[in-house]
């Protein structure tokens, strides 16, 4: 680990729960930043710009600035970049989406779209739902930014992009291609942004399913804290191992 200066880290159950910081977790950034090492956090969220969360992260008492995140939103425009000449989309998200697509010079339209690109937002509308199926049906290709069918929030679980997407493909017939996590895409897109290679880089999550999976297709060391939603007593079943086990980043040495 004393030659790896390189760190992808997940956010929730890593740095912080809710809107609390995880103890060890200020300590380890703080840590990083003085050893000038790079690093990027990881979400699947694409409601929130980098600068939205770098806000958020700073309230809870994490200063993480704005270049030092990456999100599945940045991620799936860089995707939709790569893909050629077709630029528009029909969207459903928030900023954190909009903004990244429309930096990667898509676009955004409900006529004709090349693509239907499925986020997140504060409250699915039934009849943007529905124009989706249809252009769906109709032949645009869809994409969503991550599989996540439910997520938290202060009244308890609310649906995520995940279970939109099963919606839409149930009624279509016609699949997403998933750009965040699990799918390692999300983590070559990170490197290639941080500017890394994968044998240089530890991926640091809570998920064996999200984090761990990820890392290991995308050729990195992993460390699966146990601040999240993870316990060793969950870990044995999985095909596939983390390279370490820690019960929080106040173990990593950097």
């Amino acid at each position: 680990m004393a030659d790896t200066r390189n760190f992808l880290i997940d956010m929730d159950g890593v740095l912080v729960r809710g809107s609390t910081v995880i103890p060890g977790a200020r300590e380890f950034i703080g840590r990083l930043l003085e050893r000038d090492a790079k690093f990027l956090v990881l979400t699947n969220n694409p409601l929130f710009t980098p600068g939205d969360l770098s806000h958020r992260l700073r309230i809870t008492g994490l200063d993480i600035t704005p270049d030092h995140i990456f999100t599945s939103a940045m991620a799936t425009a860089r995707f939709l970049q790569s893909q050629g000449e077709r630029s528009t989309a029909y969207v459903i998200g928030e900023s954190g989406l909009t903004s990244e697509i429309h930096r990667a010079g898509f676009v955004i339209t409900d006529h004709n779209p090349d693509y239907v690109v499925l986020g997140e937002t504060h409250s699915y509308d039934f009849e943007a739902i529905t124009k989706a199926i249809r252009l769906v049906a109709g032949g645009a290709r869809f994409i969503a930014t991550n599989p996540d069918p439910s997520g938290p929030a202060e009244g308890g679980l609310v649906p995520a992009c995940g279970a939109m997407a099963a919606l839409i493909e149930r009624a279509t017939g016609r699949a997403p291609f998933f750009v965040g996590k699990p799918n390692p895409l999300m983590m070559r897109s990170a490197l290639n942004h941080l500017g890394v290679h994968s044998e240089t880089a530890v991926m640091i999550g809570d998920r064996m399913d999200t984090d761990i999976i990820a890392g290991v297709e995308a050729g990195m060391e992993t460390i699966l804290v146990l601040t999240g939603v993870t316990r060793r007593a969950d870990i044995e079943p999985f095909p596939y191992q983390p390279g370490r086990i820690v019960d929080s980043l106040a173990e990593i040495e950097v």
